[in-house]
């Protein structure tokens, strides 16, 4: 596989667009429900090469902006019972390399959180390479992984009524939009 046979490819380092992408997630709650939310802060770049093997990914997700829609709920989430922001404010990712699979790709990579760093494969498909209305050149993606939890130290064992608050999966949902370096 080449990068390259792509419709519109193009090679070189990406700026991501963070007002037109968007990192959300979904756990569950109470055991009947999911509650999702978002990042609102997030950065980084990647490169396209030919070779799949040399492309590369680097996310940074500043976790002080999480967004449930409840405010309450979001500074509890920043505490230490959940993400520790004041001492892990971010989150991070990344990969080198990608891999086929069917008719989407894999990157396997550093997911790091809490100080903790795993392995995560991240499901993605090329939504396409194209122009933009200001000279530039965008490309977009849509990815999705799951994580535990607890593998990351987030450990909050809330239960009411016997029942667990929080589940331990969390489902990450990736719309990723980037604009290619100029120069």
């Amino acid at each position: 596989m080449t990068l390259s046979q792509l419709p519109g490819f193009v090679a070189g380092t990406w700026d991501i667009d963070a007002a037109h992408s968007d990192v959300g997630f979904a756990v569950r709650h109470m055991v009947v429900s999911k509650v999702k939310g978002r990042f609102d802060g997030v950065s980084g770049h990647l490169v396209t090469t030919d070779d799949p093997a040399a492309a590369s990914v680097d996310v940074v997700i500043d976790l002080n902006t999480i967004n449930t829609y409840n405010e309450q709920r979001d500074g509890h989430l920043r505490s230490a019972d959940f993400f520790e922001v004041e001492t892990y404010p971010n989150l991070t990712y990344k990969a080198t390399g990608v891999r086929a699979d069917g008719d989407a790709y894999v990157l396997d990579g550093e997911l790091t959180l809490k100080g903790v760093t795993k392995v995560v494969p991240l499901r993605f498909e090329l939504n396409g390479f194209g122009p933009d209305p200001y000279g530039g050149t965008r490309v977009g993606f849509s990815g999705h992984t799951e994580i535990n939890r607890r593998e990351f130290g987030v450990n909050f064992e809330g239960v009411q009524n016997g029942i667990a608050v929080v589940g331990d999966k969390i489902t990450v949902q990736i719309e990723l939009e980037a604009v290619l370096r100029q120069g």
